[in-house]
C-alpha cells in the first residue's frame, strides 16, 4: 500500500519551498495540483519532471474513490494547492479523510500558509488564536460575525480582493468600528504590504485604494 503526502507550496516566494518538498515531488508516483497550469510553472522552474493530475473543488468529490484505491494498490501520491498548504481554504480535506478511513497512512509536510505570518506580524496575541478562512460569499455571513462579535482571541479571516470593502465594513458592524485589526495582502511577494488601524480605517483605506492581491485579516479579540 502507498500513501498519501501533502505538500505545501510557496504563497509568492518560490525560495519558501523546502529541500524536502521538492523531494517528494521528484519521488512520488503522481502529484494531486488543483491548476495543473500553475502546479506546472512550479515545477518547471524546479526543474521536476512529473506527472500532474487535476484535484480541485469541481472535481475531488467525484475523484477521491478513485484516487485512495490507487493508493490502496501501492502508488504514493502527493497534494499541492496552487499556493499554501492543502487543506487550508484549499482543497485536501476530503481525500485526508477518506484516506484515514481507509487507513491508508497520510503525511503532511509542514510549510508554507498565509495565516501563521499574517497572524505573527499583526501585534496582537498569538497564544490563543482563531482560524475562520473565508466568511461565506452570500448567505451565512452575519450569522458567523454575530457568533464571533464577543470572540476574545484573536480570529484569522482570509478575503478575495473584490469583497475585502464589503467585508471590512460588515465587521465593523458587528466587532464596533474601534476595534484594531490588520490587513495582510501580496505575503512574500515583491509588493507585500501590512495595514494597521481600526476596522472602520482600513475599510476607508480599501475604499479609496484599489485593493490587489489575496488578503488575510486579523482582528484583535474583545477585552
Amino acid at each position: 500500500m502507498g500513501k498519501l503526502i501533502l505538500v505545501p507550496t510557496p504563497i509568492g516566494n518560490l525560495g519558501d519551498i523546502t529541500l524536502r518538498a521538492l523531494e517528494v515531488l521528484k519521488t512520488v508516483d503522481a502529484v494531486l495540483a488543483e491548476d495543473t497550469r500553475t502546479s506546472g510553472r512550479l515545477m518547471k522552474h524546479f526543474e521536476i519532471d512529473q506527472k500532474l493530475i487535476p484535484f480541485h473543488a469541481h472535481n475531488e468529490h467525484r475523484m477521491v474513490e478513485r484516487i485512495v484505491e490507487r493508493i490502496a494498490g501501492g502508488d504514493t501520491l502527493a497534494i499541492i494547492t496552487d499556493a499554501g498548504s492543502p487543506g487550508i481554504s484549499d482543497p485536501g480535506f476530503l481525500l485526508v479523510r477518506a484516506c484515514v478511513e481507509a487507513d491508508i497512512e497520510v503525511e503532511s509536510l509542514p510549510g508554507a500558509t498565509a495565516f501563521i505570518p499574517a497572524l505573527t506580524n499583526s501585534g496582537f496575541p498569538t497564544d490563543r488564536f482563531i482560524f475562520e478562512g473565508f466568511l461565506p460569499p452570500k448567505k451565512g455571513r452575519n450569522k458567523r460575525l454575530e457568533g464571533l462579535a464577543d470572540e476574545s482571541r484573536t480570529i484569522v479571516f482570509y478575503e478575495s480582493p473584490h469583497r475585502i470593502v464589503k467585508t471590512l465594513v460588515l465587521m465593523a458592524e458587528f466587532f464596533g468600528e474601534d476595534r484594531p485589526a490588520t490587513v495582510s495582502r501580496e505575503l512574500t511577494k515583491l509588493y507585500e504590504e501590512t495595514l494597521r488601524g481600526t476596522l472602520a480605517e482600513l475599510a476607508q483605506h480599501f475604499e479609496t485604494t484599489p485593493p490587489k492581491g489575496e488578503m488575510v485579516i486579523v482582528i484583535k479579540g474583545k477585552e
